[in-house]
């Protein structure tokens, strides 16, 4: 929305004049038929920045996951998932209706599965259960405020589901925050999980699209579930050419994003009547509790909208502040003055 500052998401974030250029140069050609010459150097590029065999470019992040379930899965099994997780709340129930799986929801208080909290939930096939098809893990996990894996907690789930035959399948949806965040590189975050999705289209400001990576023959027959979803694009090059592009530019800076978040996180503790959920954001997103205000999330978010700010409600007493390439930090002053004023009422 024109003149608004927009913190509902990372995913209203536009292309930059840079990609734009360079969409419209782009070498094209008929994708599905593997003949796109910028999309096979963005598929290329991907696998090699994840340390993955091959990759797949899919129109958005739902269907990078999808996929990548369906790959590791039988129809019947069982996926283990945190309960506030992307896939289980946010994606069409699509791994019951295109995998045939149910997921079983496991609570934390952060976001983050550790393999204590997942063994107790992990099933071989019997006669009256479904076995285990795989273990999903979201980093960073959106609803959780951002949080990031410790790399020894990866490792430790990888390698126990790795001895039970058990496929890990990580939707790292905002992976490059995480390794901005950490100080690694997106390749270590990735090397023990089976298949990755990760988007474009979110802080790196492509416009549209998203990557799943893993091993090549998992891959090749992804992308005839790819068909089947209906993400043959064609001449997809002309997207691919912004996400090679945020490759080269985007990536570094999501650090600018997260001390933004961390600066409004600060602000949002000294108010009276709110409890910041992550006051120590490990990324770009904040999650708030305006309960004791005595006004609602949605009445919060109607407020601040008055006042030229976009934030979500997530809950009756809780909104999402999202910081991103189009939020600069000069407009934090104008943020802070319309939370004050929308909180108070």
């Amino acid at each position: 929305m024109s003149g608004m500052i927009d913190l509902r998401s990372d995913t209203v974030t536009r292309p930059t004049l840079a990609m734009r250029q360079a969409m419209f140069d782009a070498e094209l050609g008929d994708d599905v038929y593997g003949e796109d010459p910028t999309v096979n150097r963005l598929e290329a590029r991907a696998a090699e920045l994840v340390g993955k065999q091959a990759a797949l470019f899919v129109p958005t992040g739902t269907m990078g996951n999808t996929i990548g379930i369906k790959l590791l899965t039988t129809h019947g099994q069982e996926i283990i998932c945190e309960s506030h997780g992307h896939l289980l709340n946010y994606e069409l129930s699509m791994a019951a209706w295109f995998a045939g799986c149910l997921i079983r929801p496991v609570d934390t208080a952060d976001g983050i599965l550790t393999w204590e909290k997942i063994e107790p939930y992990v099933r071989p096939l019997g006669p009256h259960w479904a076995q285990t098809g795989c273990i999903e893990l979201e980093n960073t996990h959106n609803m959780a405020g951002g949080t990031v894996y410790p790399l020894e907690t990866l490792d430790e789930i990888c390698h126990e589901a790795r001895k039970r035959g058990i496929g890990v399948h990580l939707d790292g949806a905002r992976v490059f925050n995480a390794s901005v965040a950490q100080g690694v590189a997106v390749s270590r975050i990735c090397r023990d999980v089976d298949t990755v999705m990760f988007c474009l289209s979110k802080g790196l400001a492509a416009p549209a699209g998203s990557i799943l990576a893993g091993p090549r023959d998992l891959i090749e027959r992804g992308r005839l579930y790819r068909k089947r979803l209906g993400g043959g694009m064609r001449q997809a090059g002309v997207l691919a050419a912004a996400g090679l592009l945020a490759f080269e530019s985007m990536i570094e800076r999501l650090a600018d994003d997260h001390e933004n978040a961390r600066r409004l996180a600060d602000f949002l503790g000294s108010l009276a009547g709110v409890r910041v959920v992550n006051p120590q954001p490990a990324t770009n997103i904040v999650i708030f509790d305006v309960a004791e205000t005595g006004r609602t999330a949605q009445e919060v978010s109607a407020a601040l909208k008055e006042a030229g700010v976009l934030m979500n409600p997530i809950s009756r007493a809780a909104l999402r502040l999202v910081t991103h390439c189009d939020f600069a930090s000069e407009q934090i002053g104008a943020v802070e003055v319309a939370l004050a004023a929308a909180v108070r009422g």
